[in-house]
């Protein structure tokens, strides 16, 4: 008996009558027709929903400028290649740059060895200075994690599959694959994506490991030492994760392969499974431990890195001083701390705040996700918990959720709800348990929320980074209820500069208020800064970033007051000629 088949006797009877509202042949239901024409239909379904994710990364990737964080992580990716340099970005620790590093492995970028400006000035060095070309060196660092984007969706299908058949696992693969914000943030060159993969890629094998523990248990210790390396976040999952790595140990393997429960029976373990469950856990931790020390002694092998975090921690240091990492890791987590303990400025329907908000991520989701979708997460949810054979799928599913989303909502930073895109990704593989309930509507229902969230997705193409749903007036209306990398990251200077080229006003002065306007020149602007000048002297071009209208709105309203904008730029800014 193969892995899958021994993974999924019980749950491929869940699946097929799931889609079949009467057991029976299925002749006339999309599983049976899924069984009759087997693996050429599911292999043509997988390629089309991942080739219109594709085609919706590979154009915002092409036509967006660098967001805020890209220069940063792209800067550092050339030190740690060229100089084999830790000193740049120790916040992060080095796997997403390491990723894009190796597009940029195919290019000549250039970095002056003796230049130790910081992580910012590097990475604008990098990308404008030099000698490179920006577009060449962004498309560069953005190819192979839209690459690892669209293999994580293997892994979505994949483990809703595993679960659920193969009709869940394509109802998955839709709704990871029409995500908006996984679109917007898949298509860049930042961790957030790259975390949350290879988070449910963890767990993944884990649920895999119940049946085959030495052949996926060291995997997804492998994933899991991945997603450390990639963002600190993933610490507070560590516990469940070790929890789950324990659970073989605890289940009867014989008692799963018979039973309808997909999660095999729950048996009382003695002292020799308790040690084994323990063996397990500690055989996980120590190969994700491993792989993070891996990841910076692929940049430097001797570890040279002068602590940047010699500020006065208290017990978090001594706390992270515990952790059986590389320096340069446990130094950049007290960095991340310190950023947690400071306040910052926040935007929230209509609502400018200094400070955190605790509710502030769930409002950011409920503005972010298609409202089909959200109308499928709530289901799912109930389902997994409701449905009795369902619960031990929760565990594997709902639990990391329940303990990433808390940690999430305390944080300081109200920027975006970037910092919960693992919730899309696991909520898609978790959607599939609708599927579950037998009555004749279900499926329908389902679908045809689908198609909602399909339409609302398309029609955003190719501004997925402002996104909101409908009930919030669709991505032009964003601006009014969130600000920061929910709407303006910075990406659309590209489009401002590829406007005025193609009406003739590349040589005009335009009057810019965006926070990247001192990069603006590379795109073909000619920017100048309203804000150091009486308001009187500003005439001509004036293009104004949303989100700076909003967040100021006294001190740029007088520019603009009885004056209509003359183009709307990628919902983002908007642009006026001042008499």
């Amino acid at each position: 008996m193969t892995a899958t088949s021994a993974g999924e006797s019980g749950t491929r009877r869940l699946a097929e009558t799931a889609d079949d509202p009467e057991p029976g042949p299925g002749r006339g239901t999309p599983a049976g027709f899924l069984r009759r024409h087997g693996r050429r239909v599911q292999a043509l379904l997988v390629l089309a929903l991942l080739g219109q994710m594709a085609l919706g990364l590979v154009t915002a990737a092409r036509e967006q400028s660098p967001t805020a964080d890209e220069p940063v992580y792209i800067g550092a990716a050339v030190s740690y290649v060229q100089q084999h340099d830790l000193r740049l970005n120790p916040e992060h620790p080095p796997l997403a740059k390491l990723l894009a590093a190796a597009g940029l492995s195919f290019l000549d970028v250039r970095l002056d060895p003796g230049y130790r400006g910081t992580q910012w000035e590097v990475g604008a060095r990098v990308l404008y200075g030099e000698g490179n070309d920006p577009e060449r060196v962004l498309w560069s660092a953005r190819l192979p994690l839209i690459v690892l984007t669209l293999l994580f969706g293997l892994v979505v299908f994949a483990f809703a599959r595993d679960l659920f058949g193969v009709g869940g696992g394509l109802l998955a693969l839709a709704l990871y694959s029409f995500s908006p914000d996984v679109i917007a943030h898949g298509s860049l060159a930042t961790n957030d994506v790259p975390l949350a993969g290879f988070l449910l890629t963890t767990v993944w094998l884990l649920w895999r490991a119940r049946h085959r523990p030495r052949w996926y248990l060291p995997l997804a210790g492998a994933a899991f030492g991945c997603a450390l390396a990639t963002k600190m976040t993933a610490l507070p999952v560590l516990p469940v994760v070790l929890l789950l790595a324990a659970l073989p140990a605890w289940i009867s393997a014989r008692s799963a392969r018979t039973s309808a429960e997909p999660a095999g029976r729950w048996v009382r373990p003695d002292r020799r499974r308790v040690l084994r469950g323990l063996g397990c856990a500690a055989a996980v931790g120590v190969i994700a431990v491993a792989v993070v020390w891996a990841s910076y002694l692929v940049v430097d092998p001797a570890l040279r890195y002068e602590p940047v975090a010699r500020f006065d921690a208290g017990p978090k240091r001594y706390l992270a001083g515990l952790l059986p990492f590389p320096e340069p890791y446990r130094d950049g987590l007290l960095v991340q701390l310190r950023f947690e303990g400071r306040e910052f400025n926040g935007y929230l329907f209509g609502e400018r705040y200094h400070g955190g908000r605790w509710y502030y991520l769930p409002a950011a989701l409920l503005v972010k996700t298609p409202l089909g979708m959200t109308a499928l997460w709530l289901g799912s949810v109930v389902a997994l918990l409701s449905i009795r054979r369902l619960r031990p799928i929760a565990l594997y599913l709902l639990l990391p959720l329940a303990i990433l989303l808390p940690a999430a909502m305390t944080g300081s930073r109200s920027f975006g709800s970037r910092y919960a895109i693992w919730l899309p990704i696991f909520l898609a593989v978790a959607v599939a348990a609708i599927l579950a309930y037998r009555r004749r509507w279900v499926l329908p229902a389902v679908l045809a929320l689908v198609a909602f969230v399909a339409v609302s997705s398309l029609r955003t193409f190719p501004y997925y980074l402002p996104y909101s749903n409908e009930a919030f007036g669709g991505p032009a209306n964003t601006y009014r209820h969130l600000n920061d990398s929910n709407v303006d990251w910075g990406q659309d200077l590209g489009r401002l500069g590829d406007y005025l080229a193609e009406r003739g006003l590349s040589q005009e002065r335009v009057w810019l208020v965006h926070k990247q306007r001192a990069n603006a020149g590379h795109w073909g602007i000619n920017a100048a800064d309203p804000t150091g000048v009486p308001p009187e002297q500003v005439h001509g071009l004036l293009a104004i970033s949303l989100v700076r209208l909003v967040a100021r709105p006294g001190g740029y309203a007088a520019l603009i007051r009885g004056q209509q904008p003359i183009a709307t730029i990628g919902h983002t800014l908007r642009l006026y000629r001042i008499p």
